[in-house]
């Protein structure tokens, strides 16, 4: 029962924090909401008697990969809310609802209609079974682990490759200097203290 009770009061705290990141408007309090939903998962994580993941999740992503989030946030002079309502590329909202209901379709389509594969395992995405790719045990874990990810996952694979080139880009487009002064860079030796 207490298990029921930590993980319902876990999940309540991921999602809120999630909900969090995405809401709202200032980016030092998306932060926070970040770090409230990574301390959900590690207490997710610890949970499931994964006691070294949840250290991960703690030490690397809530402490290390956050305090960069800020750094960055604070460096930059981001930490201001903007206007919303202004909108620098024309429907870009409503591109942003499709690719995201594209994305949605597609991800539950590889969830519902792969199959179970039946004896020879699950059918991934690209429409291959466990079987057809089988485990040799004389291989290393690393060449199992490849083979398996480059062939029945391939597009999982590629696909989260070209989500995080699209969220790198993204960023650079976030931050760019819009319309501002360039930036001065001192030449070094010459900085007037």
């Amino acid at each position: 029962m207490v298990d029921v009770i930590v993980f319902v009061i876990s999940a309540v705290i991921v999602l809120g924090g999630g909900l969090g990141v995405v809401l709202n408007a200032n980016p030092v309090h998306a932060a926070l909401s970040l770090v409230a939903s990574l301390f959900g998962v590690a207490v997710l994580f610890i949970l499931q008697q994964a006691h070294f993941l949840a250290l991960v999740q703690v030490v690397v992503y809530a402490g290390a990969i956050v305090v960069l989030f800020l750094f960055v946030i604070m460096l930059l002079g981001v930490d201001e809310t903007e206007d919303l309502k202004h909108e620098p590329l024309p429907y870009q909202r409503p591109m942003a609802l499709l690719a995201g209901g594209v994305l949605f379709v597609m991800i539950m389509g590889g969830l519902f209609l792969s199959g179970p594969g039946g004896s020879d395992g699950a059918v991934a995405l690209t429409g291959q079974s466990a079987a057809t790719a089988p485990m040799n045990s004389e291989d290393s874990n690393i060449v199992q682990l490849a083979r398996d990810l480059f062939t029945r996952n391939i597009l999982a694979f590629e696909a989260t490759a070209l989500l995080l080139t699209i969220a790198t880009v993204g960023a650079v487009v976030l931050v760019r200097n819009q319309g501002g002064e360039d930036l001065v860079v001192d030449e070094p030796g010459t900085s007037v203290g």
